[in-house]
Parts: C-alpha cells; sequence; structure tokens
C-alpha cells in the first residue's frame, strides 16, 4: 500500500468532517494526482473541547480548546495539514505552525432556532436560551435583558436534540454550520447583524500547516480564496488587539463592497449586555490588518480598564 500524499487532521464531529471532505473535494478538483481513492487521508483526532462538555468552554480555557491535540499532531508529523473553524483558533499560532489556506466564506451570521418561536423577538418574558458562547449571550442580553441565558454544549445535532428535550426552548447556532449539515430547514430566523453581529471569522475554514512545508503549502495555494482571507485577517487583526478569547464578548465582520473597498464592523460587550461599544473602519484590502489594528485600538481606548476583567459566568451546561 502506498502512503497517502496528504494527511489532514481533523476533529470527528460530523460538521467537522464534512467540512474535511469539502478541503478534500477542493484539493482534488485542483490537482489531479490527489484524485485517487487513496491520496489523501482523513485522521480524526480527539480535542479537550470534545472530550470535556460538563463545564463552559470559557472555564476550562476558551479558545484553542478545539485545536491544541489537532496542532500537536501536525507538529509531530502525524498529520501534513488541520481543518478549522477559523473562529476557535488561537490570534497566536504554536511556533512553526501557520494558516495557509481560507476557503470560500459561508454565510457568517447567526440563527434562531426554538420550539414554537418563528421569531427572536416572539420570545416570551423570562424565556430560556441556551448558548456557550459568550458572545451571543451578551448580545442575547443586550436586546432582552428580561431572559435567561444558560450554557450549552455539544455539537449542533447535540444542542438541537437538548432543546427538543425542552431543557431550553431555543438556542443560537451558526448559519454555516446548519447550511454544511443539511440542517437549514431549521431556522426560524437569520439574525441582522444589528442585533447579532459574527464571531470574528464565523463561516470560514482554515487549513493550517507547517510553516516550512512548502510541498503542501503548494497544493493549498490554488485553492486559497481571497476574499476569505482578507476578511479574516481584518477581523483576527482585531482580535489580537483586544486579547480576544472565548472570554470575551467579541463580534466583527469585515465585507468587501462592489467598489473593492473593504468595510470592518467590531463590537465589545460586557458579559451581562449592559455597556456596548462599537467601531467601524473602511479602506483598501491591503490594510485589511491595519483596519483591524485601528478598531481594536478604539475600542480598548473606549472601554477603559476593567471592561475586560469582569468574572466569567459559570454554570454547569444543560
Amino acid at each position: 500500500m502506498t502512503s497517502p500524499r496528504l494527511r489532514i487532521g481533523t476533529r470527528g464531529s460530523p460538521l467537522a468532517l464534512i467540512q474535511a471532505r469539502e478541503l478534500r473535494s477542493r484539493l482534488v478538483a485542483a490537482h489531479a494526482e490527489l484524485a485517487a481513492p487513496d491520496a489523501i487521508e482523513i485522521t480524526v483526532i480527539r480535542t479537550t473541547g470534545d472530550r470535556v462538555t460538563d463545564r463552559t468552554l470559557a472555564a476550562i480555557g476558551g479558545k484553542g480548546l478545539f485545536t491544541k491535540e489537532i496542532e500537536e499532531a501536525l507538529l509531530a508529523g502525524t498529520i501534513d495539514l488541520a481543518v478549522h473553524s477559523l473562529k476557535d483558533m488561537a490570534t497566536v499560532l504554536p511556533p512553526g505552525l501557520a494558516i495557509a489556506c481560507h476557503l470560500p466564506r459561508a454565510d457568517p451570521r447567526d440563527a434562531f432556532v426554538a420550539r414554537g418561536h418563528r421569531r427572536f423577538r416572539d420570545l416570551p418574558q423570562g424565556a430560556v436560551l441556551g448558548s456557550s458562547a459568550l458572545r451571543r449571550q451578551a448580545q442575547i442580553l443586550r436586546a432582552r435583558p428580561d431572559l435567561r441565558v444558560v450554557p450549552i454544549r455539544g455539537n449542533v445535532e447535540t444542542r438541537l436534540r437538548k432543546m427538543e428535550e425542552g431543557r431550553v426552548e431555543g438556542t443560537l447556532l451558526a448559519v454555516a454550520g446548519l447550511k454544511r449539515l443539511g440542517l437549514e430547514h431549521v431556522i426560524q430566523e437569520i439574525l441582522p447583524e444589528d442585533l447579532m453581529l459574527p464571531a470574528p471569522a464565523q463561516g470560514i475554514i482554515a487549513v493550517e500547516t507547517r510553516a516550512a512545508d512548502a510541498r503542501v503549502r503548494s497544493y493549498l495555494a490554488p485553492i486559497d480564496d481571497a476574499a476569505a482571507a482578507i476578511a479574516a485577517t481584518a477581523e483576527r487583526a482585531l482580535l489580537a488587539a483586544l486579547d480576544g478569547s472565548c472570554r470575551t464578548p467579541i463580534a466583527a465582520l469585515a465585507t468587501i463592497a462592489d467598489d473593492g473597498s473593504l468595510h470592518l464592523r467590531a463590537r465589545i460587550i460586557r458579559p451581562d449586555g449592559t455597556q456596548c461599544h462599537e467601531a467601524s473602519r473602511a479602506g483598501v484590502v491591503g490594510d485589511a490588518a491595519l483596519l483591524g489594528r485601528e478598531a481594536g485600538a478604539q475600542l480598548r481606548a473606549e472601554a477603559g480598564p476593567g471592561f475586560f476583567d469582569l468574572p466569567v459566568p459559570e454554570g454547569t451546561p444543560v
């Protein structure tokens, strides 16, 4: 048996495997020599975020929980590239690793999913929503301080099952993930950006490699999506400027206008939704990182000392 030309490392959730297969399909379409059945191998790696489900993400360390073990395999040479949801990745990567490719961005918005309620605004006073993302929780409470938000863990299918069991009346999930899973029919409402600005890099699949691995990077170069890379650069520069993690409610979205200009909108919110600051920038796509850093600096200055120092809400996930 010949060794595979490329070994892809991924989490084992249904969504993660769909993303890994999408990457494989794009690689095969770009390189005829990868079309052989054994040319690309997908390796499932269980991460800390997959193993620990009885605590919130913020309580067990924030970003990196869904990438650490995969990155260790990449550094050890047991896989050649790793596929991630970019929103799960830390802004500073381990030495020797780099993001070498971005797949085209899917819909970055959040979806409202609920039992018996067609619109977010229709939820009755005191309704219980499930969300482990502090960004979603903060923006929910900013719009509807009467609601109760409880942590909920598990993959998309698990969260939907918990909702159907009546543990929560509804939840928020990424539109991109639901569409990739073929679950678009459960969406009651796609939330507007004024209400629910997305997580930085939401909807973007990133491919991580060893920085010095020219062979693997040459395979990825033809499928790297420029628009997704530009948006990711701006949004992740903002995160870096704010030292953002899963312990900080930060939202951002960068878009490229018809005239080619780049527009960035960003928001930071206290976990209880009581205070919010926003910043926006516009410029040329070549200044994506600069625009992100400037927006981050503005938000940090406006928020002042202590804004990010609030205790992280605790609680056992439902």
